[in-house]
Order: structure tokens, then C-alpha cells, then sequence
């Protein structure tokens, strides 16, 4: 991959960009505590500025190898992952500081000042323990389970996605087919786990639309192998009927949001 000319189309190493994006998404997610959507919402923001749109570019890499590139680089699908797991947890912090600033400027305060500086929340306790004060096993459950759940049918969609990245292994599609497979394949991934967060479940509709295609990819384009065409129906449908189900809900509530979690 490092002598591909995706790769020397950067002008710098694009390991070393990389390299700069992790640290700086490691030092902008430990900034701060559980109250920094208020307090500093301009960090939040980077945060996620720098979580979510590297997400896509991540999958956006992967997305081009084989077409482009011809090959596959298995430490970019695993950084991949790392990447988009990283999505869901991410959102609904932003979601809150831009709810807070959208209030704030309702209630007349000036915007910039607030954006850079926050302000109080009188909902809520000002005088919080900090967060390390608390059972180590009760703060990685909430990093783990807060404002993110895992119903099945989302998880069932993102191994369904897997299985059209490999699908010249397991029906011996072969190309163009297997380029249009691996495409949608990624962004059939993409959007379940972005859509495991709570605030962001309706992105899972955006799979209906992949289904559809997928039904129909192997009478569009050449090869499908035998019985192949067959499992690409069924395949597509499974990814539309998986789309369609909202999945369960936790007891977090995110205001004037929890309207358009459908």
C-alpha cells in the first residue's frame, strides 16, 4: 500500500497522517470530564470533527483498494475497525454540546462565548465526584453500554457486510461484481455500528437503500457465478428486513431528540 499511488498522492506519509490523527483523537477524548458537552464545547466538537469524518475516510480507504489499487491492506481493515467502532461512541456527545449551544443561544447568551466557554446547566449537579472516583467496573460499563446498545439486527448486518467483503470466497463472485460486493459491503458495516448508537439508529435506514442494490447487483453486473445471482436476492432482502426494525432502547434520554430516534 505504501507504494501505491493513492500513497504517494499525499504529500506526506500517509502512515505518518495517520499516526498524528490517532494521537490527536486520544488527546481530545481525554480532555475534560463528564460534563465537558457544557463546559468545554468546542473540544467536544473537535473530538468529533476528528472521530467521525475520520471514520469515513477510513472506510472510504478500504472502499478503493480493490477497484483502484487492486489489493487489500489487512493492517488498514483492522485500523478501519478501530476507527468506525469508535463512531458510536462519539455521537452522542456532540449531539448533546450542539443541543446546549442551540439553548443557550435561544436564551440570548452569546454564541462564541459560550461555544469557547460553556456555561451552567442548573438541571444538573454542579459539583460532580470525579469520574475516576468511581468502581472501575462501573466506568467501563457505562464507556461501554452508555448511549450504545447492540441489537441484533444491526449485528447480524455488519456480519452480513463481512460476508460480501469475501464473497469470491464464498459464492466465487468475481469482478466487477465482487468490487460493487465489497462497496456496499463496507457500507453496510458503516452504517449498523454507526447506527448501534442510540442517537444515531435511524442512519440504519440508509441500509434499505444498500439491500435494494445488492438484490439487484448480480443482474447488473457480470460475475455471479452459477447459483450465485440466487443468494444475492436473498442477501439483499436480509439487509432491508434488518433495516427496517428500530431495535430495543435504553433508559438514556437525549431531550428533543429522543423524537427522532425511530
Amino acid at each position: 500500500m505504501v507504494t501505491s499511488w493513492v500513497s504517494k498522492g499525499f504529500p506526506i506519509a500517509d502512515a505518518g497522517l495517520g499516526a498524528v490523527a490517532y494521537a490527536l483523537d486520544i488527546l481530545a477524548g481525554a480532555i475534560g470530564d463528564r460534563r465537558r458537552w457544557r463546559t468545554m464545547p468546542w473540544m467536544v466538537l473537535l473530538f468529533g470533527l476528528l472521530i467521525i469524518p475520520l471514520g469515513v475516510v477510513s472506510v472510504s480507504f478500504i472502499i478503493i483498494q480493490p477497484p483502484l489499487i487492486g489489493a487489500l491492506c489487512t493492517l488498514c481493515i483492522v485500523q478501519a475497525a478501530v476507527t468506525v467502532l469508535m463512531v458510536p461512541y462519539s455521537i452522542d456527545e456532540v449531539l448533546a454540546s450542539c443541543q446546549f449551544l442551540y439553548r443557550a443561544r435561544k436564551a440570548g447568551e452569546p454564541f462564541w462565548r459560550t461555544f469557547w466557554c460553556g456555561g451552567p446547566a442548573l438541571s444538573e449537579n454542579q459539583t460532580p465526584a470525579a469520574d475516576l472516583d468511581r468502581p472501575v467496573a462501573e466506568i467501563l460499563s457505562e464507556f461501554v453500554t452508555g448511549g450504545v446498545n447492540y441489537p441484533w439486527t444491526l449485528v447480524v448486518s455488519a456480519a452480513l457486510g463481512v460476508v460480501l467483503m469475501i464473497t469470491p470466497l464464498v459464492l466465487g463472485t468475481e469482478t466487477p461484481l465482487y468490487f460493487s460486493d465489497h462497496i456496499f459491503g463496507c457500507i453496510v458495516i458503516m452504517v449498523a455500528v454507526t447506527a448501534m448508537a442510540e442517537v444515531a439508529r435511524p442512519v440504519r435506514l440508509l441500509n434499505v437503500a444498500s439491500g435494494a442494490w445488492i438484490a439487484f447487483s448480480p443482474f447488473l453486473l457480470e460475475g455471479a457465478i452459477g447459483a450465485g445471482a440466487a443468494g444475492y436476492v436473498v442477501a439483499g432482502l436480509i439487509v432491508i428486513g434488518l433495516s427496517l426494525p428500530r431495535g430495543r432502547r435504553s433508559q438514556e434520554h437525549y431531550g428533543g431528540w429522543d423524537r427522532g430516534i425511530v
